[in-house]
């Protein structure tokens, strides 16, 4: 499976883009997990947009970048989403590579931290990721916070 990958700010996102992001989210995020956030942050205008779309031209894999600061003192990756009927191509681990070059390339090499969910400890453990804080609950959900050097 080919999938082209393109990294954008907000502000340059046609409609369409967008439409397909919160399309995406919303299906993993709010109707798979069964989970009622709000998703619409106001974080994504502060963020840099990883899209990775399918040779039919379906956004598939997305995360969202963000530099030092803005989450955290230490650059950050969210949202890190794959559509369900792509995860068989362990996909998300190109997109976790994918988003670590991104981020380096965007902001330079430093430390990055995340709020993973819980049961994705050993995924994120395989780049680097370490646990460095206490588990806490999030949209109903168990969390950790984990940070890579």
């Amino acid at each position: 499976m080919t999938i082209r990958w393109h990294c954008l700010p907000f502000e340059s996102f046609p409609a369409l883009i967008l439409y397909d992001v919160l399309r995406l989210r919303s299906e993993v995020f709010v109707v798979e997990q069964n989970c009622v956030f709000q998703d619409i942050d106001r974080q994504d205008i502060d963020a840099h947009h990883l899209l990775g779309y399918n040779e039919g031209g379906e956004l598939v894999a997305y995360a969202r970048l963000f530099d030092a600061g803005k989450c955290y003192p230490e650059a950050s990756i969210g949202r890190v989403i794959v559509a369900q009927p792509f995860r068989r191509f362990s996909l998300g681990r190109e997109l976790m590579r994918q988003a670590l070059a991104h981020s380096d390339a965007l902001f330079g090499p430093q430390a990055n931290k995340i709020g993973a969910q819980q049961h994705l400890e050993g995924f994120y453990n395989e780049f680097g990721y370490e646990q460095c804080g206490p588990m806490y609950v999030e949209d109903g959900i168990p969390h950790i916070p984990m940070r890579r050097a």
